[in-house]
């Protein structure tokens, strides 16, 4: 049985207890580095804990960490009258998302939610362990599952929603460090696999959707202002100042300001609509309305099948199950996001002007470019065709 004594002249514990190598038990003296008699009794119980553990060949690193974890708030609560603050995997999840449903959209919010879902199913049991007793190693095997089943961009996705998540418990002192943040973001095979669309495909898009005048808003903003749809999707009339030929607002996924001039196919399409007294009321209703930003795409996708761009999607069985890495499409809503920076680019404005009018920037662009107004973007942004001829 372990047992703690005071050697004369010196001030900490030590604890006796055996230790069994090739089935042999031997007898150790060590001290517990601890004064306090409470601290000392339960040092030396983790201590035979784990030596018993290890004799009957069960002291596994998990076994290992969960004893560890268990002995460490045991000595904390022996010095103090207050616990030590805890929370399982799976409760440490539900506890941030409901943090998150307060400060994110709806829709981010959702995303947030399928995520944790999907890596408390994956932990299985584990999920049901304490917080500290995550690895670095089950979070790579998550996010290795995620890029098998899902996509490399979910993968990723996934990984910094996590580093997200466990930062916060870092931060209120349930995790010494972040196991998330010892996990790489995998690199993509294919960088080039979306284009952008040239200036023919634009005005086929647009005749299209003719019979859909809200569809052709949208594209019209995703092409002048290089924005991204879920963005667009949520703009107001508050966010326009007709008078001085400008829109502002905050991008939702970087939270970036941005003021941007209306070129004169953008003030066209917004003196077409019916005039509203309602600041906050939607340029776009229907989109604005509509829950994921997944279902705009996809009505994008047959805007695009209608303008022989690309195949109609097949619902029919592959045979090839929920293990077969999703495809990225080369066109898309975000193409138009290219295209921005492409027409720029051919009307004579630099890359690094282009990236910065779309807020695509880099830290580099960013200094470059601090002492732009309005007047220097907009002078830019008359150089861009008028894609809504002939159309």
């Amino acid at each position: 049985m372990p047992s703690i004594h005071r050697q004369p002249g010196k001030p900490n514990w030590f604890c006796a207890h055996s230790v069994y190598e090739n089935g042999r038990a031997r007898r150790v003296f060590r001290s517990t580095k601890t004064s306090n008699k409470k601290q000392a009794q339960e040092i030396c119980r983790v201590w035979h804990k784990a030596a018993l553990k290890a004799r009957n060949g069960k002291l596994s690193a998990d076994a290992a960490r969960e004893i560890i974890t268990a002995g460490v708030a045991d000595v904390f609560l022996a010095a103090n009258a207050e616990s030590l603050s805890s929370a399982t995997v799976r409760k440490w999840c539900e506890t941030w998302l409901q943090t998150k449903s307060i400060e994110a959209e709806q829709s981010t919010h959702a995303r947030y939610a399928r995520i944790m879902e999907r890596f408390s199913e994956f932990l299985g049991a584990k999920a049901d362990r304490d917080l500290s007793t995550l690895q670095a190693v089950d979070i790579t095997r998550f996010r290795d599952r995620e890029a098998k089943e899902l996509s490399r961009a979910t993968a990723n996705l996934s990984l910094k929603v996590l580093r997200v998540c466990f930062a916060e418990a870092v931060r209120q002192d349930l995790l010494e460090v972040n196991p998330a943040l010892r996990v790489k973001v995998l690199k993509s095979k294919d960088k080039s696999a979306r284009r952008d669309f040239s200036s023919a495909e634009i005005r086929r898009i647009l005749r299209a959707c003719i019979a859909a005048q809200e569809w052709r808003g949208l594209i019209l903003f995703g092409l002048y202002l290089g924005q991204r749809l879920g963005d667009i999707s949520k703009l107001t009339w508050r966010a326009v100042n007709l008078e001085a030929g400008e829109i502002a607002f905050t991008t939702r996924k970087t939270g970036r300001r941005m003021v941007l001039p209306l070129p004169q196919p953008l003030l066209n399409y917004l003196a077409s609509l019916p005039a509203t007294d309602e600041p906050n009321a939607y340029i776009f209703p229907r989109a604005a309305t509509t829950t994921r930003t997944g279902t705009l795409s996809n009505q994008f996708h047959e805007i695009l099948v209608d303008a022989g761009l690309v195949e109609p999607r097949s619902h029919a069985a592959t045979g090839k199950g929920r293990s077969r890495t999703r495809e990225t499409s080369e066109l898309s809503f975000h193409s138009l996001r290219h295209s921005a920076v492409t027409l720029l680019k051919a009307s004579g404005v630099s890359d690094a002007m282009a990236r910065e009018l779309v807020g695509h920037e880099s830290a580099a662009v960013s200094r470059q470019y601090t002492h732009l107004t309005t007047h220097d973007l907009r002078k830019a942004m008359e150089k861009l065709p008028d894609v809504t001829t002939n159309t």
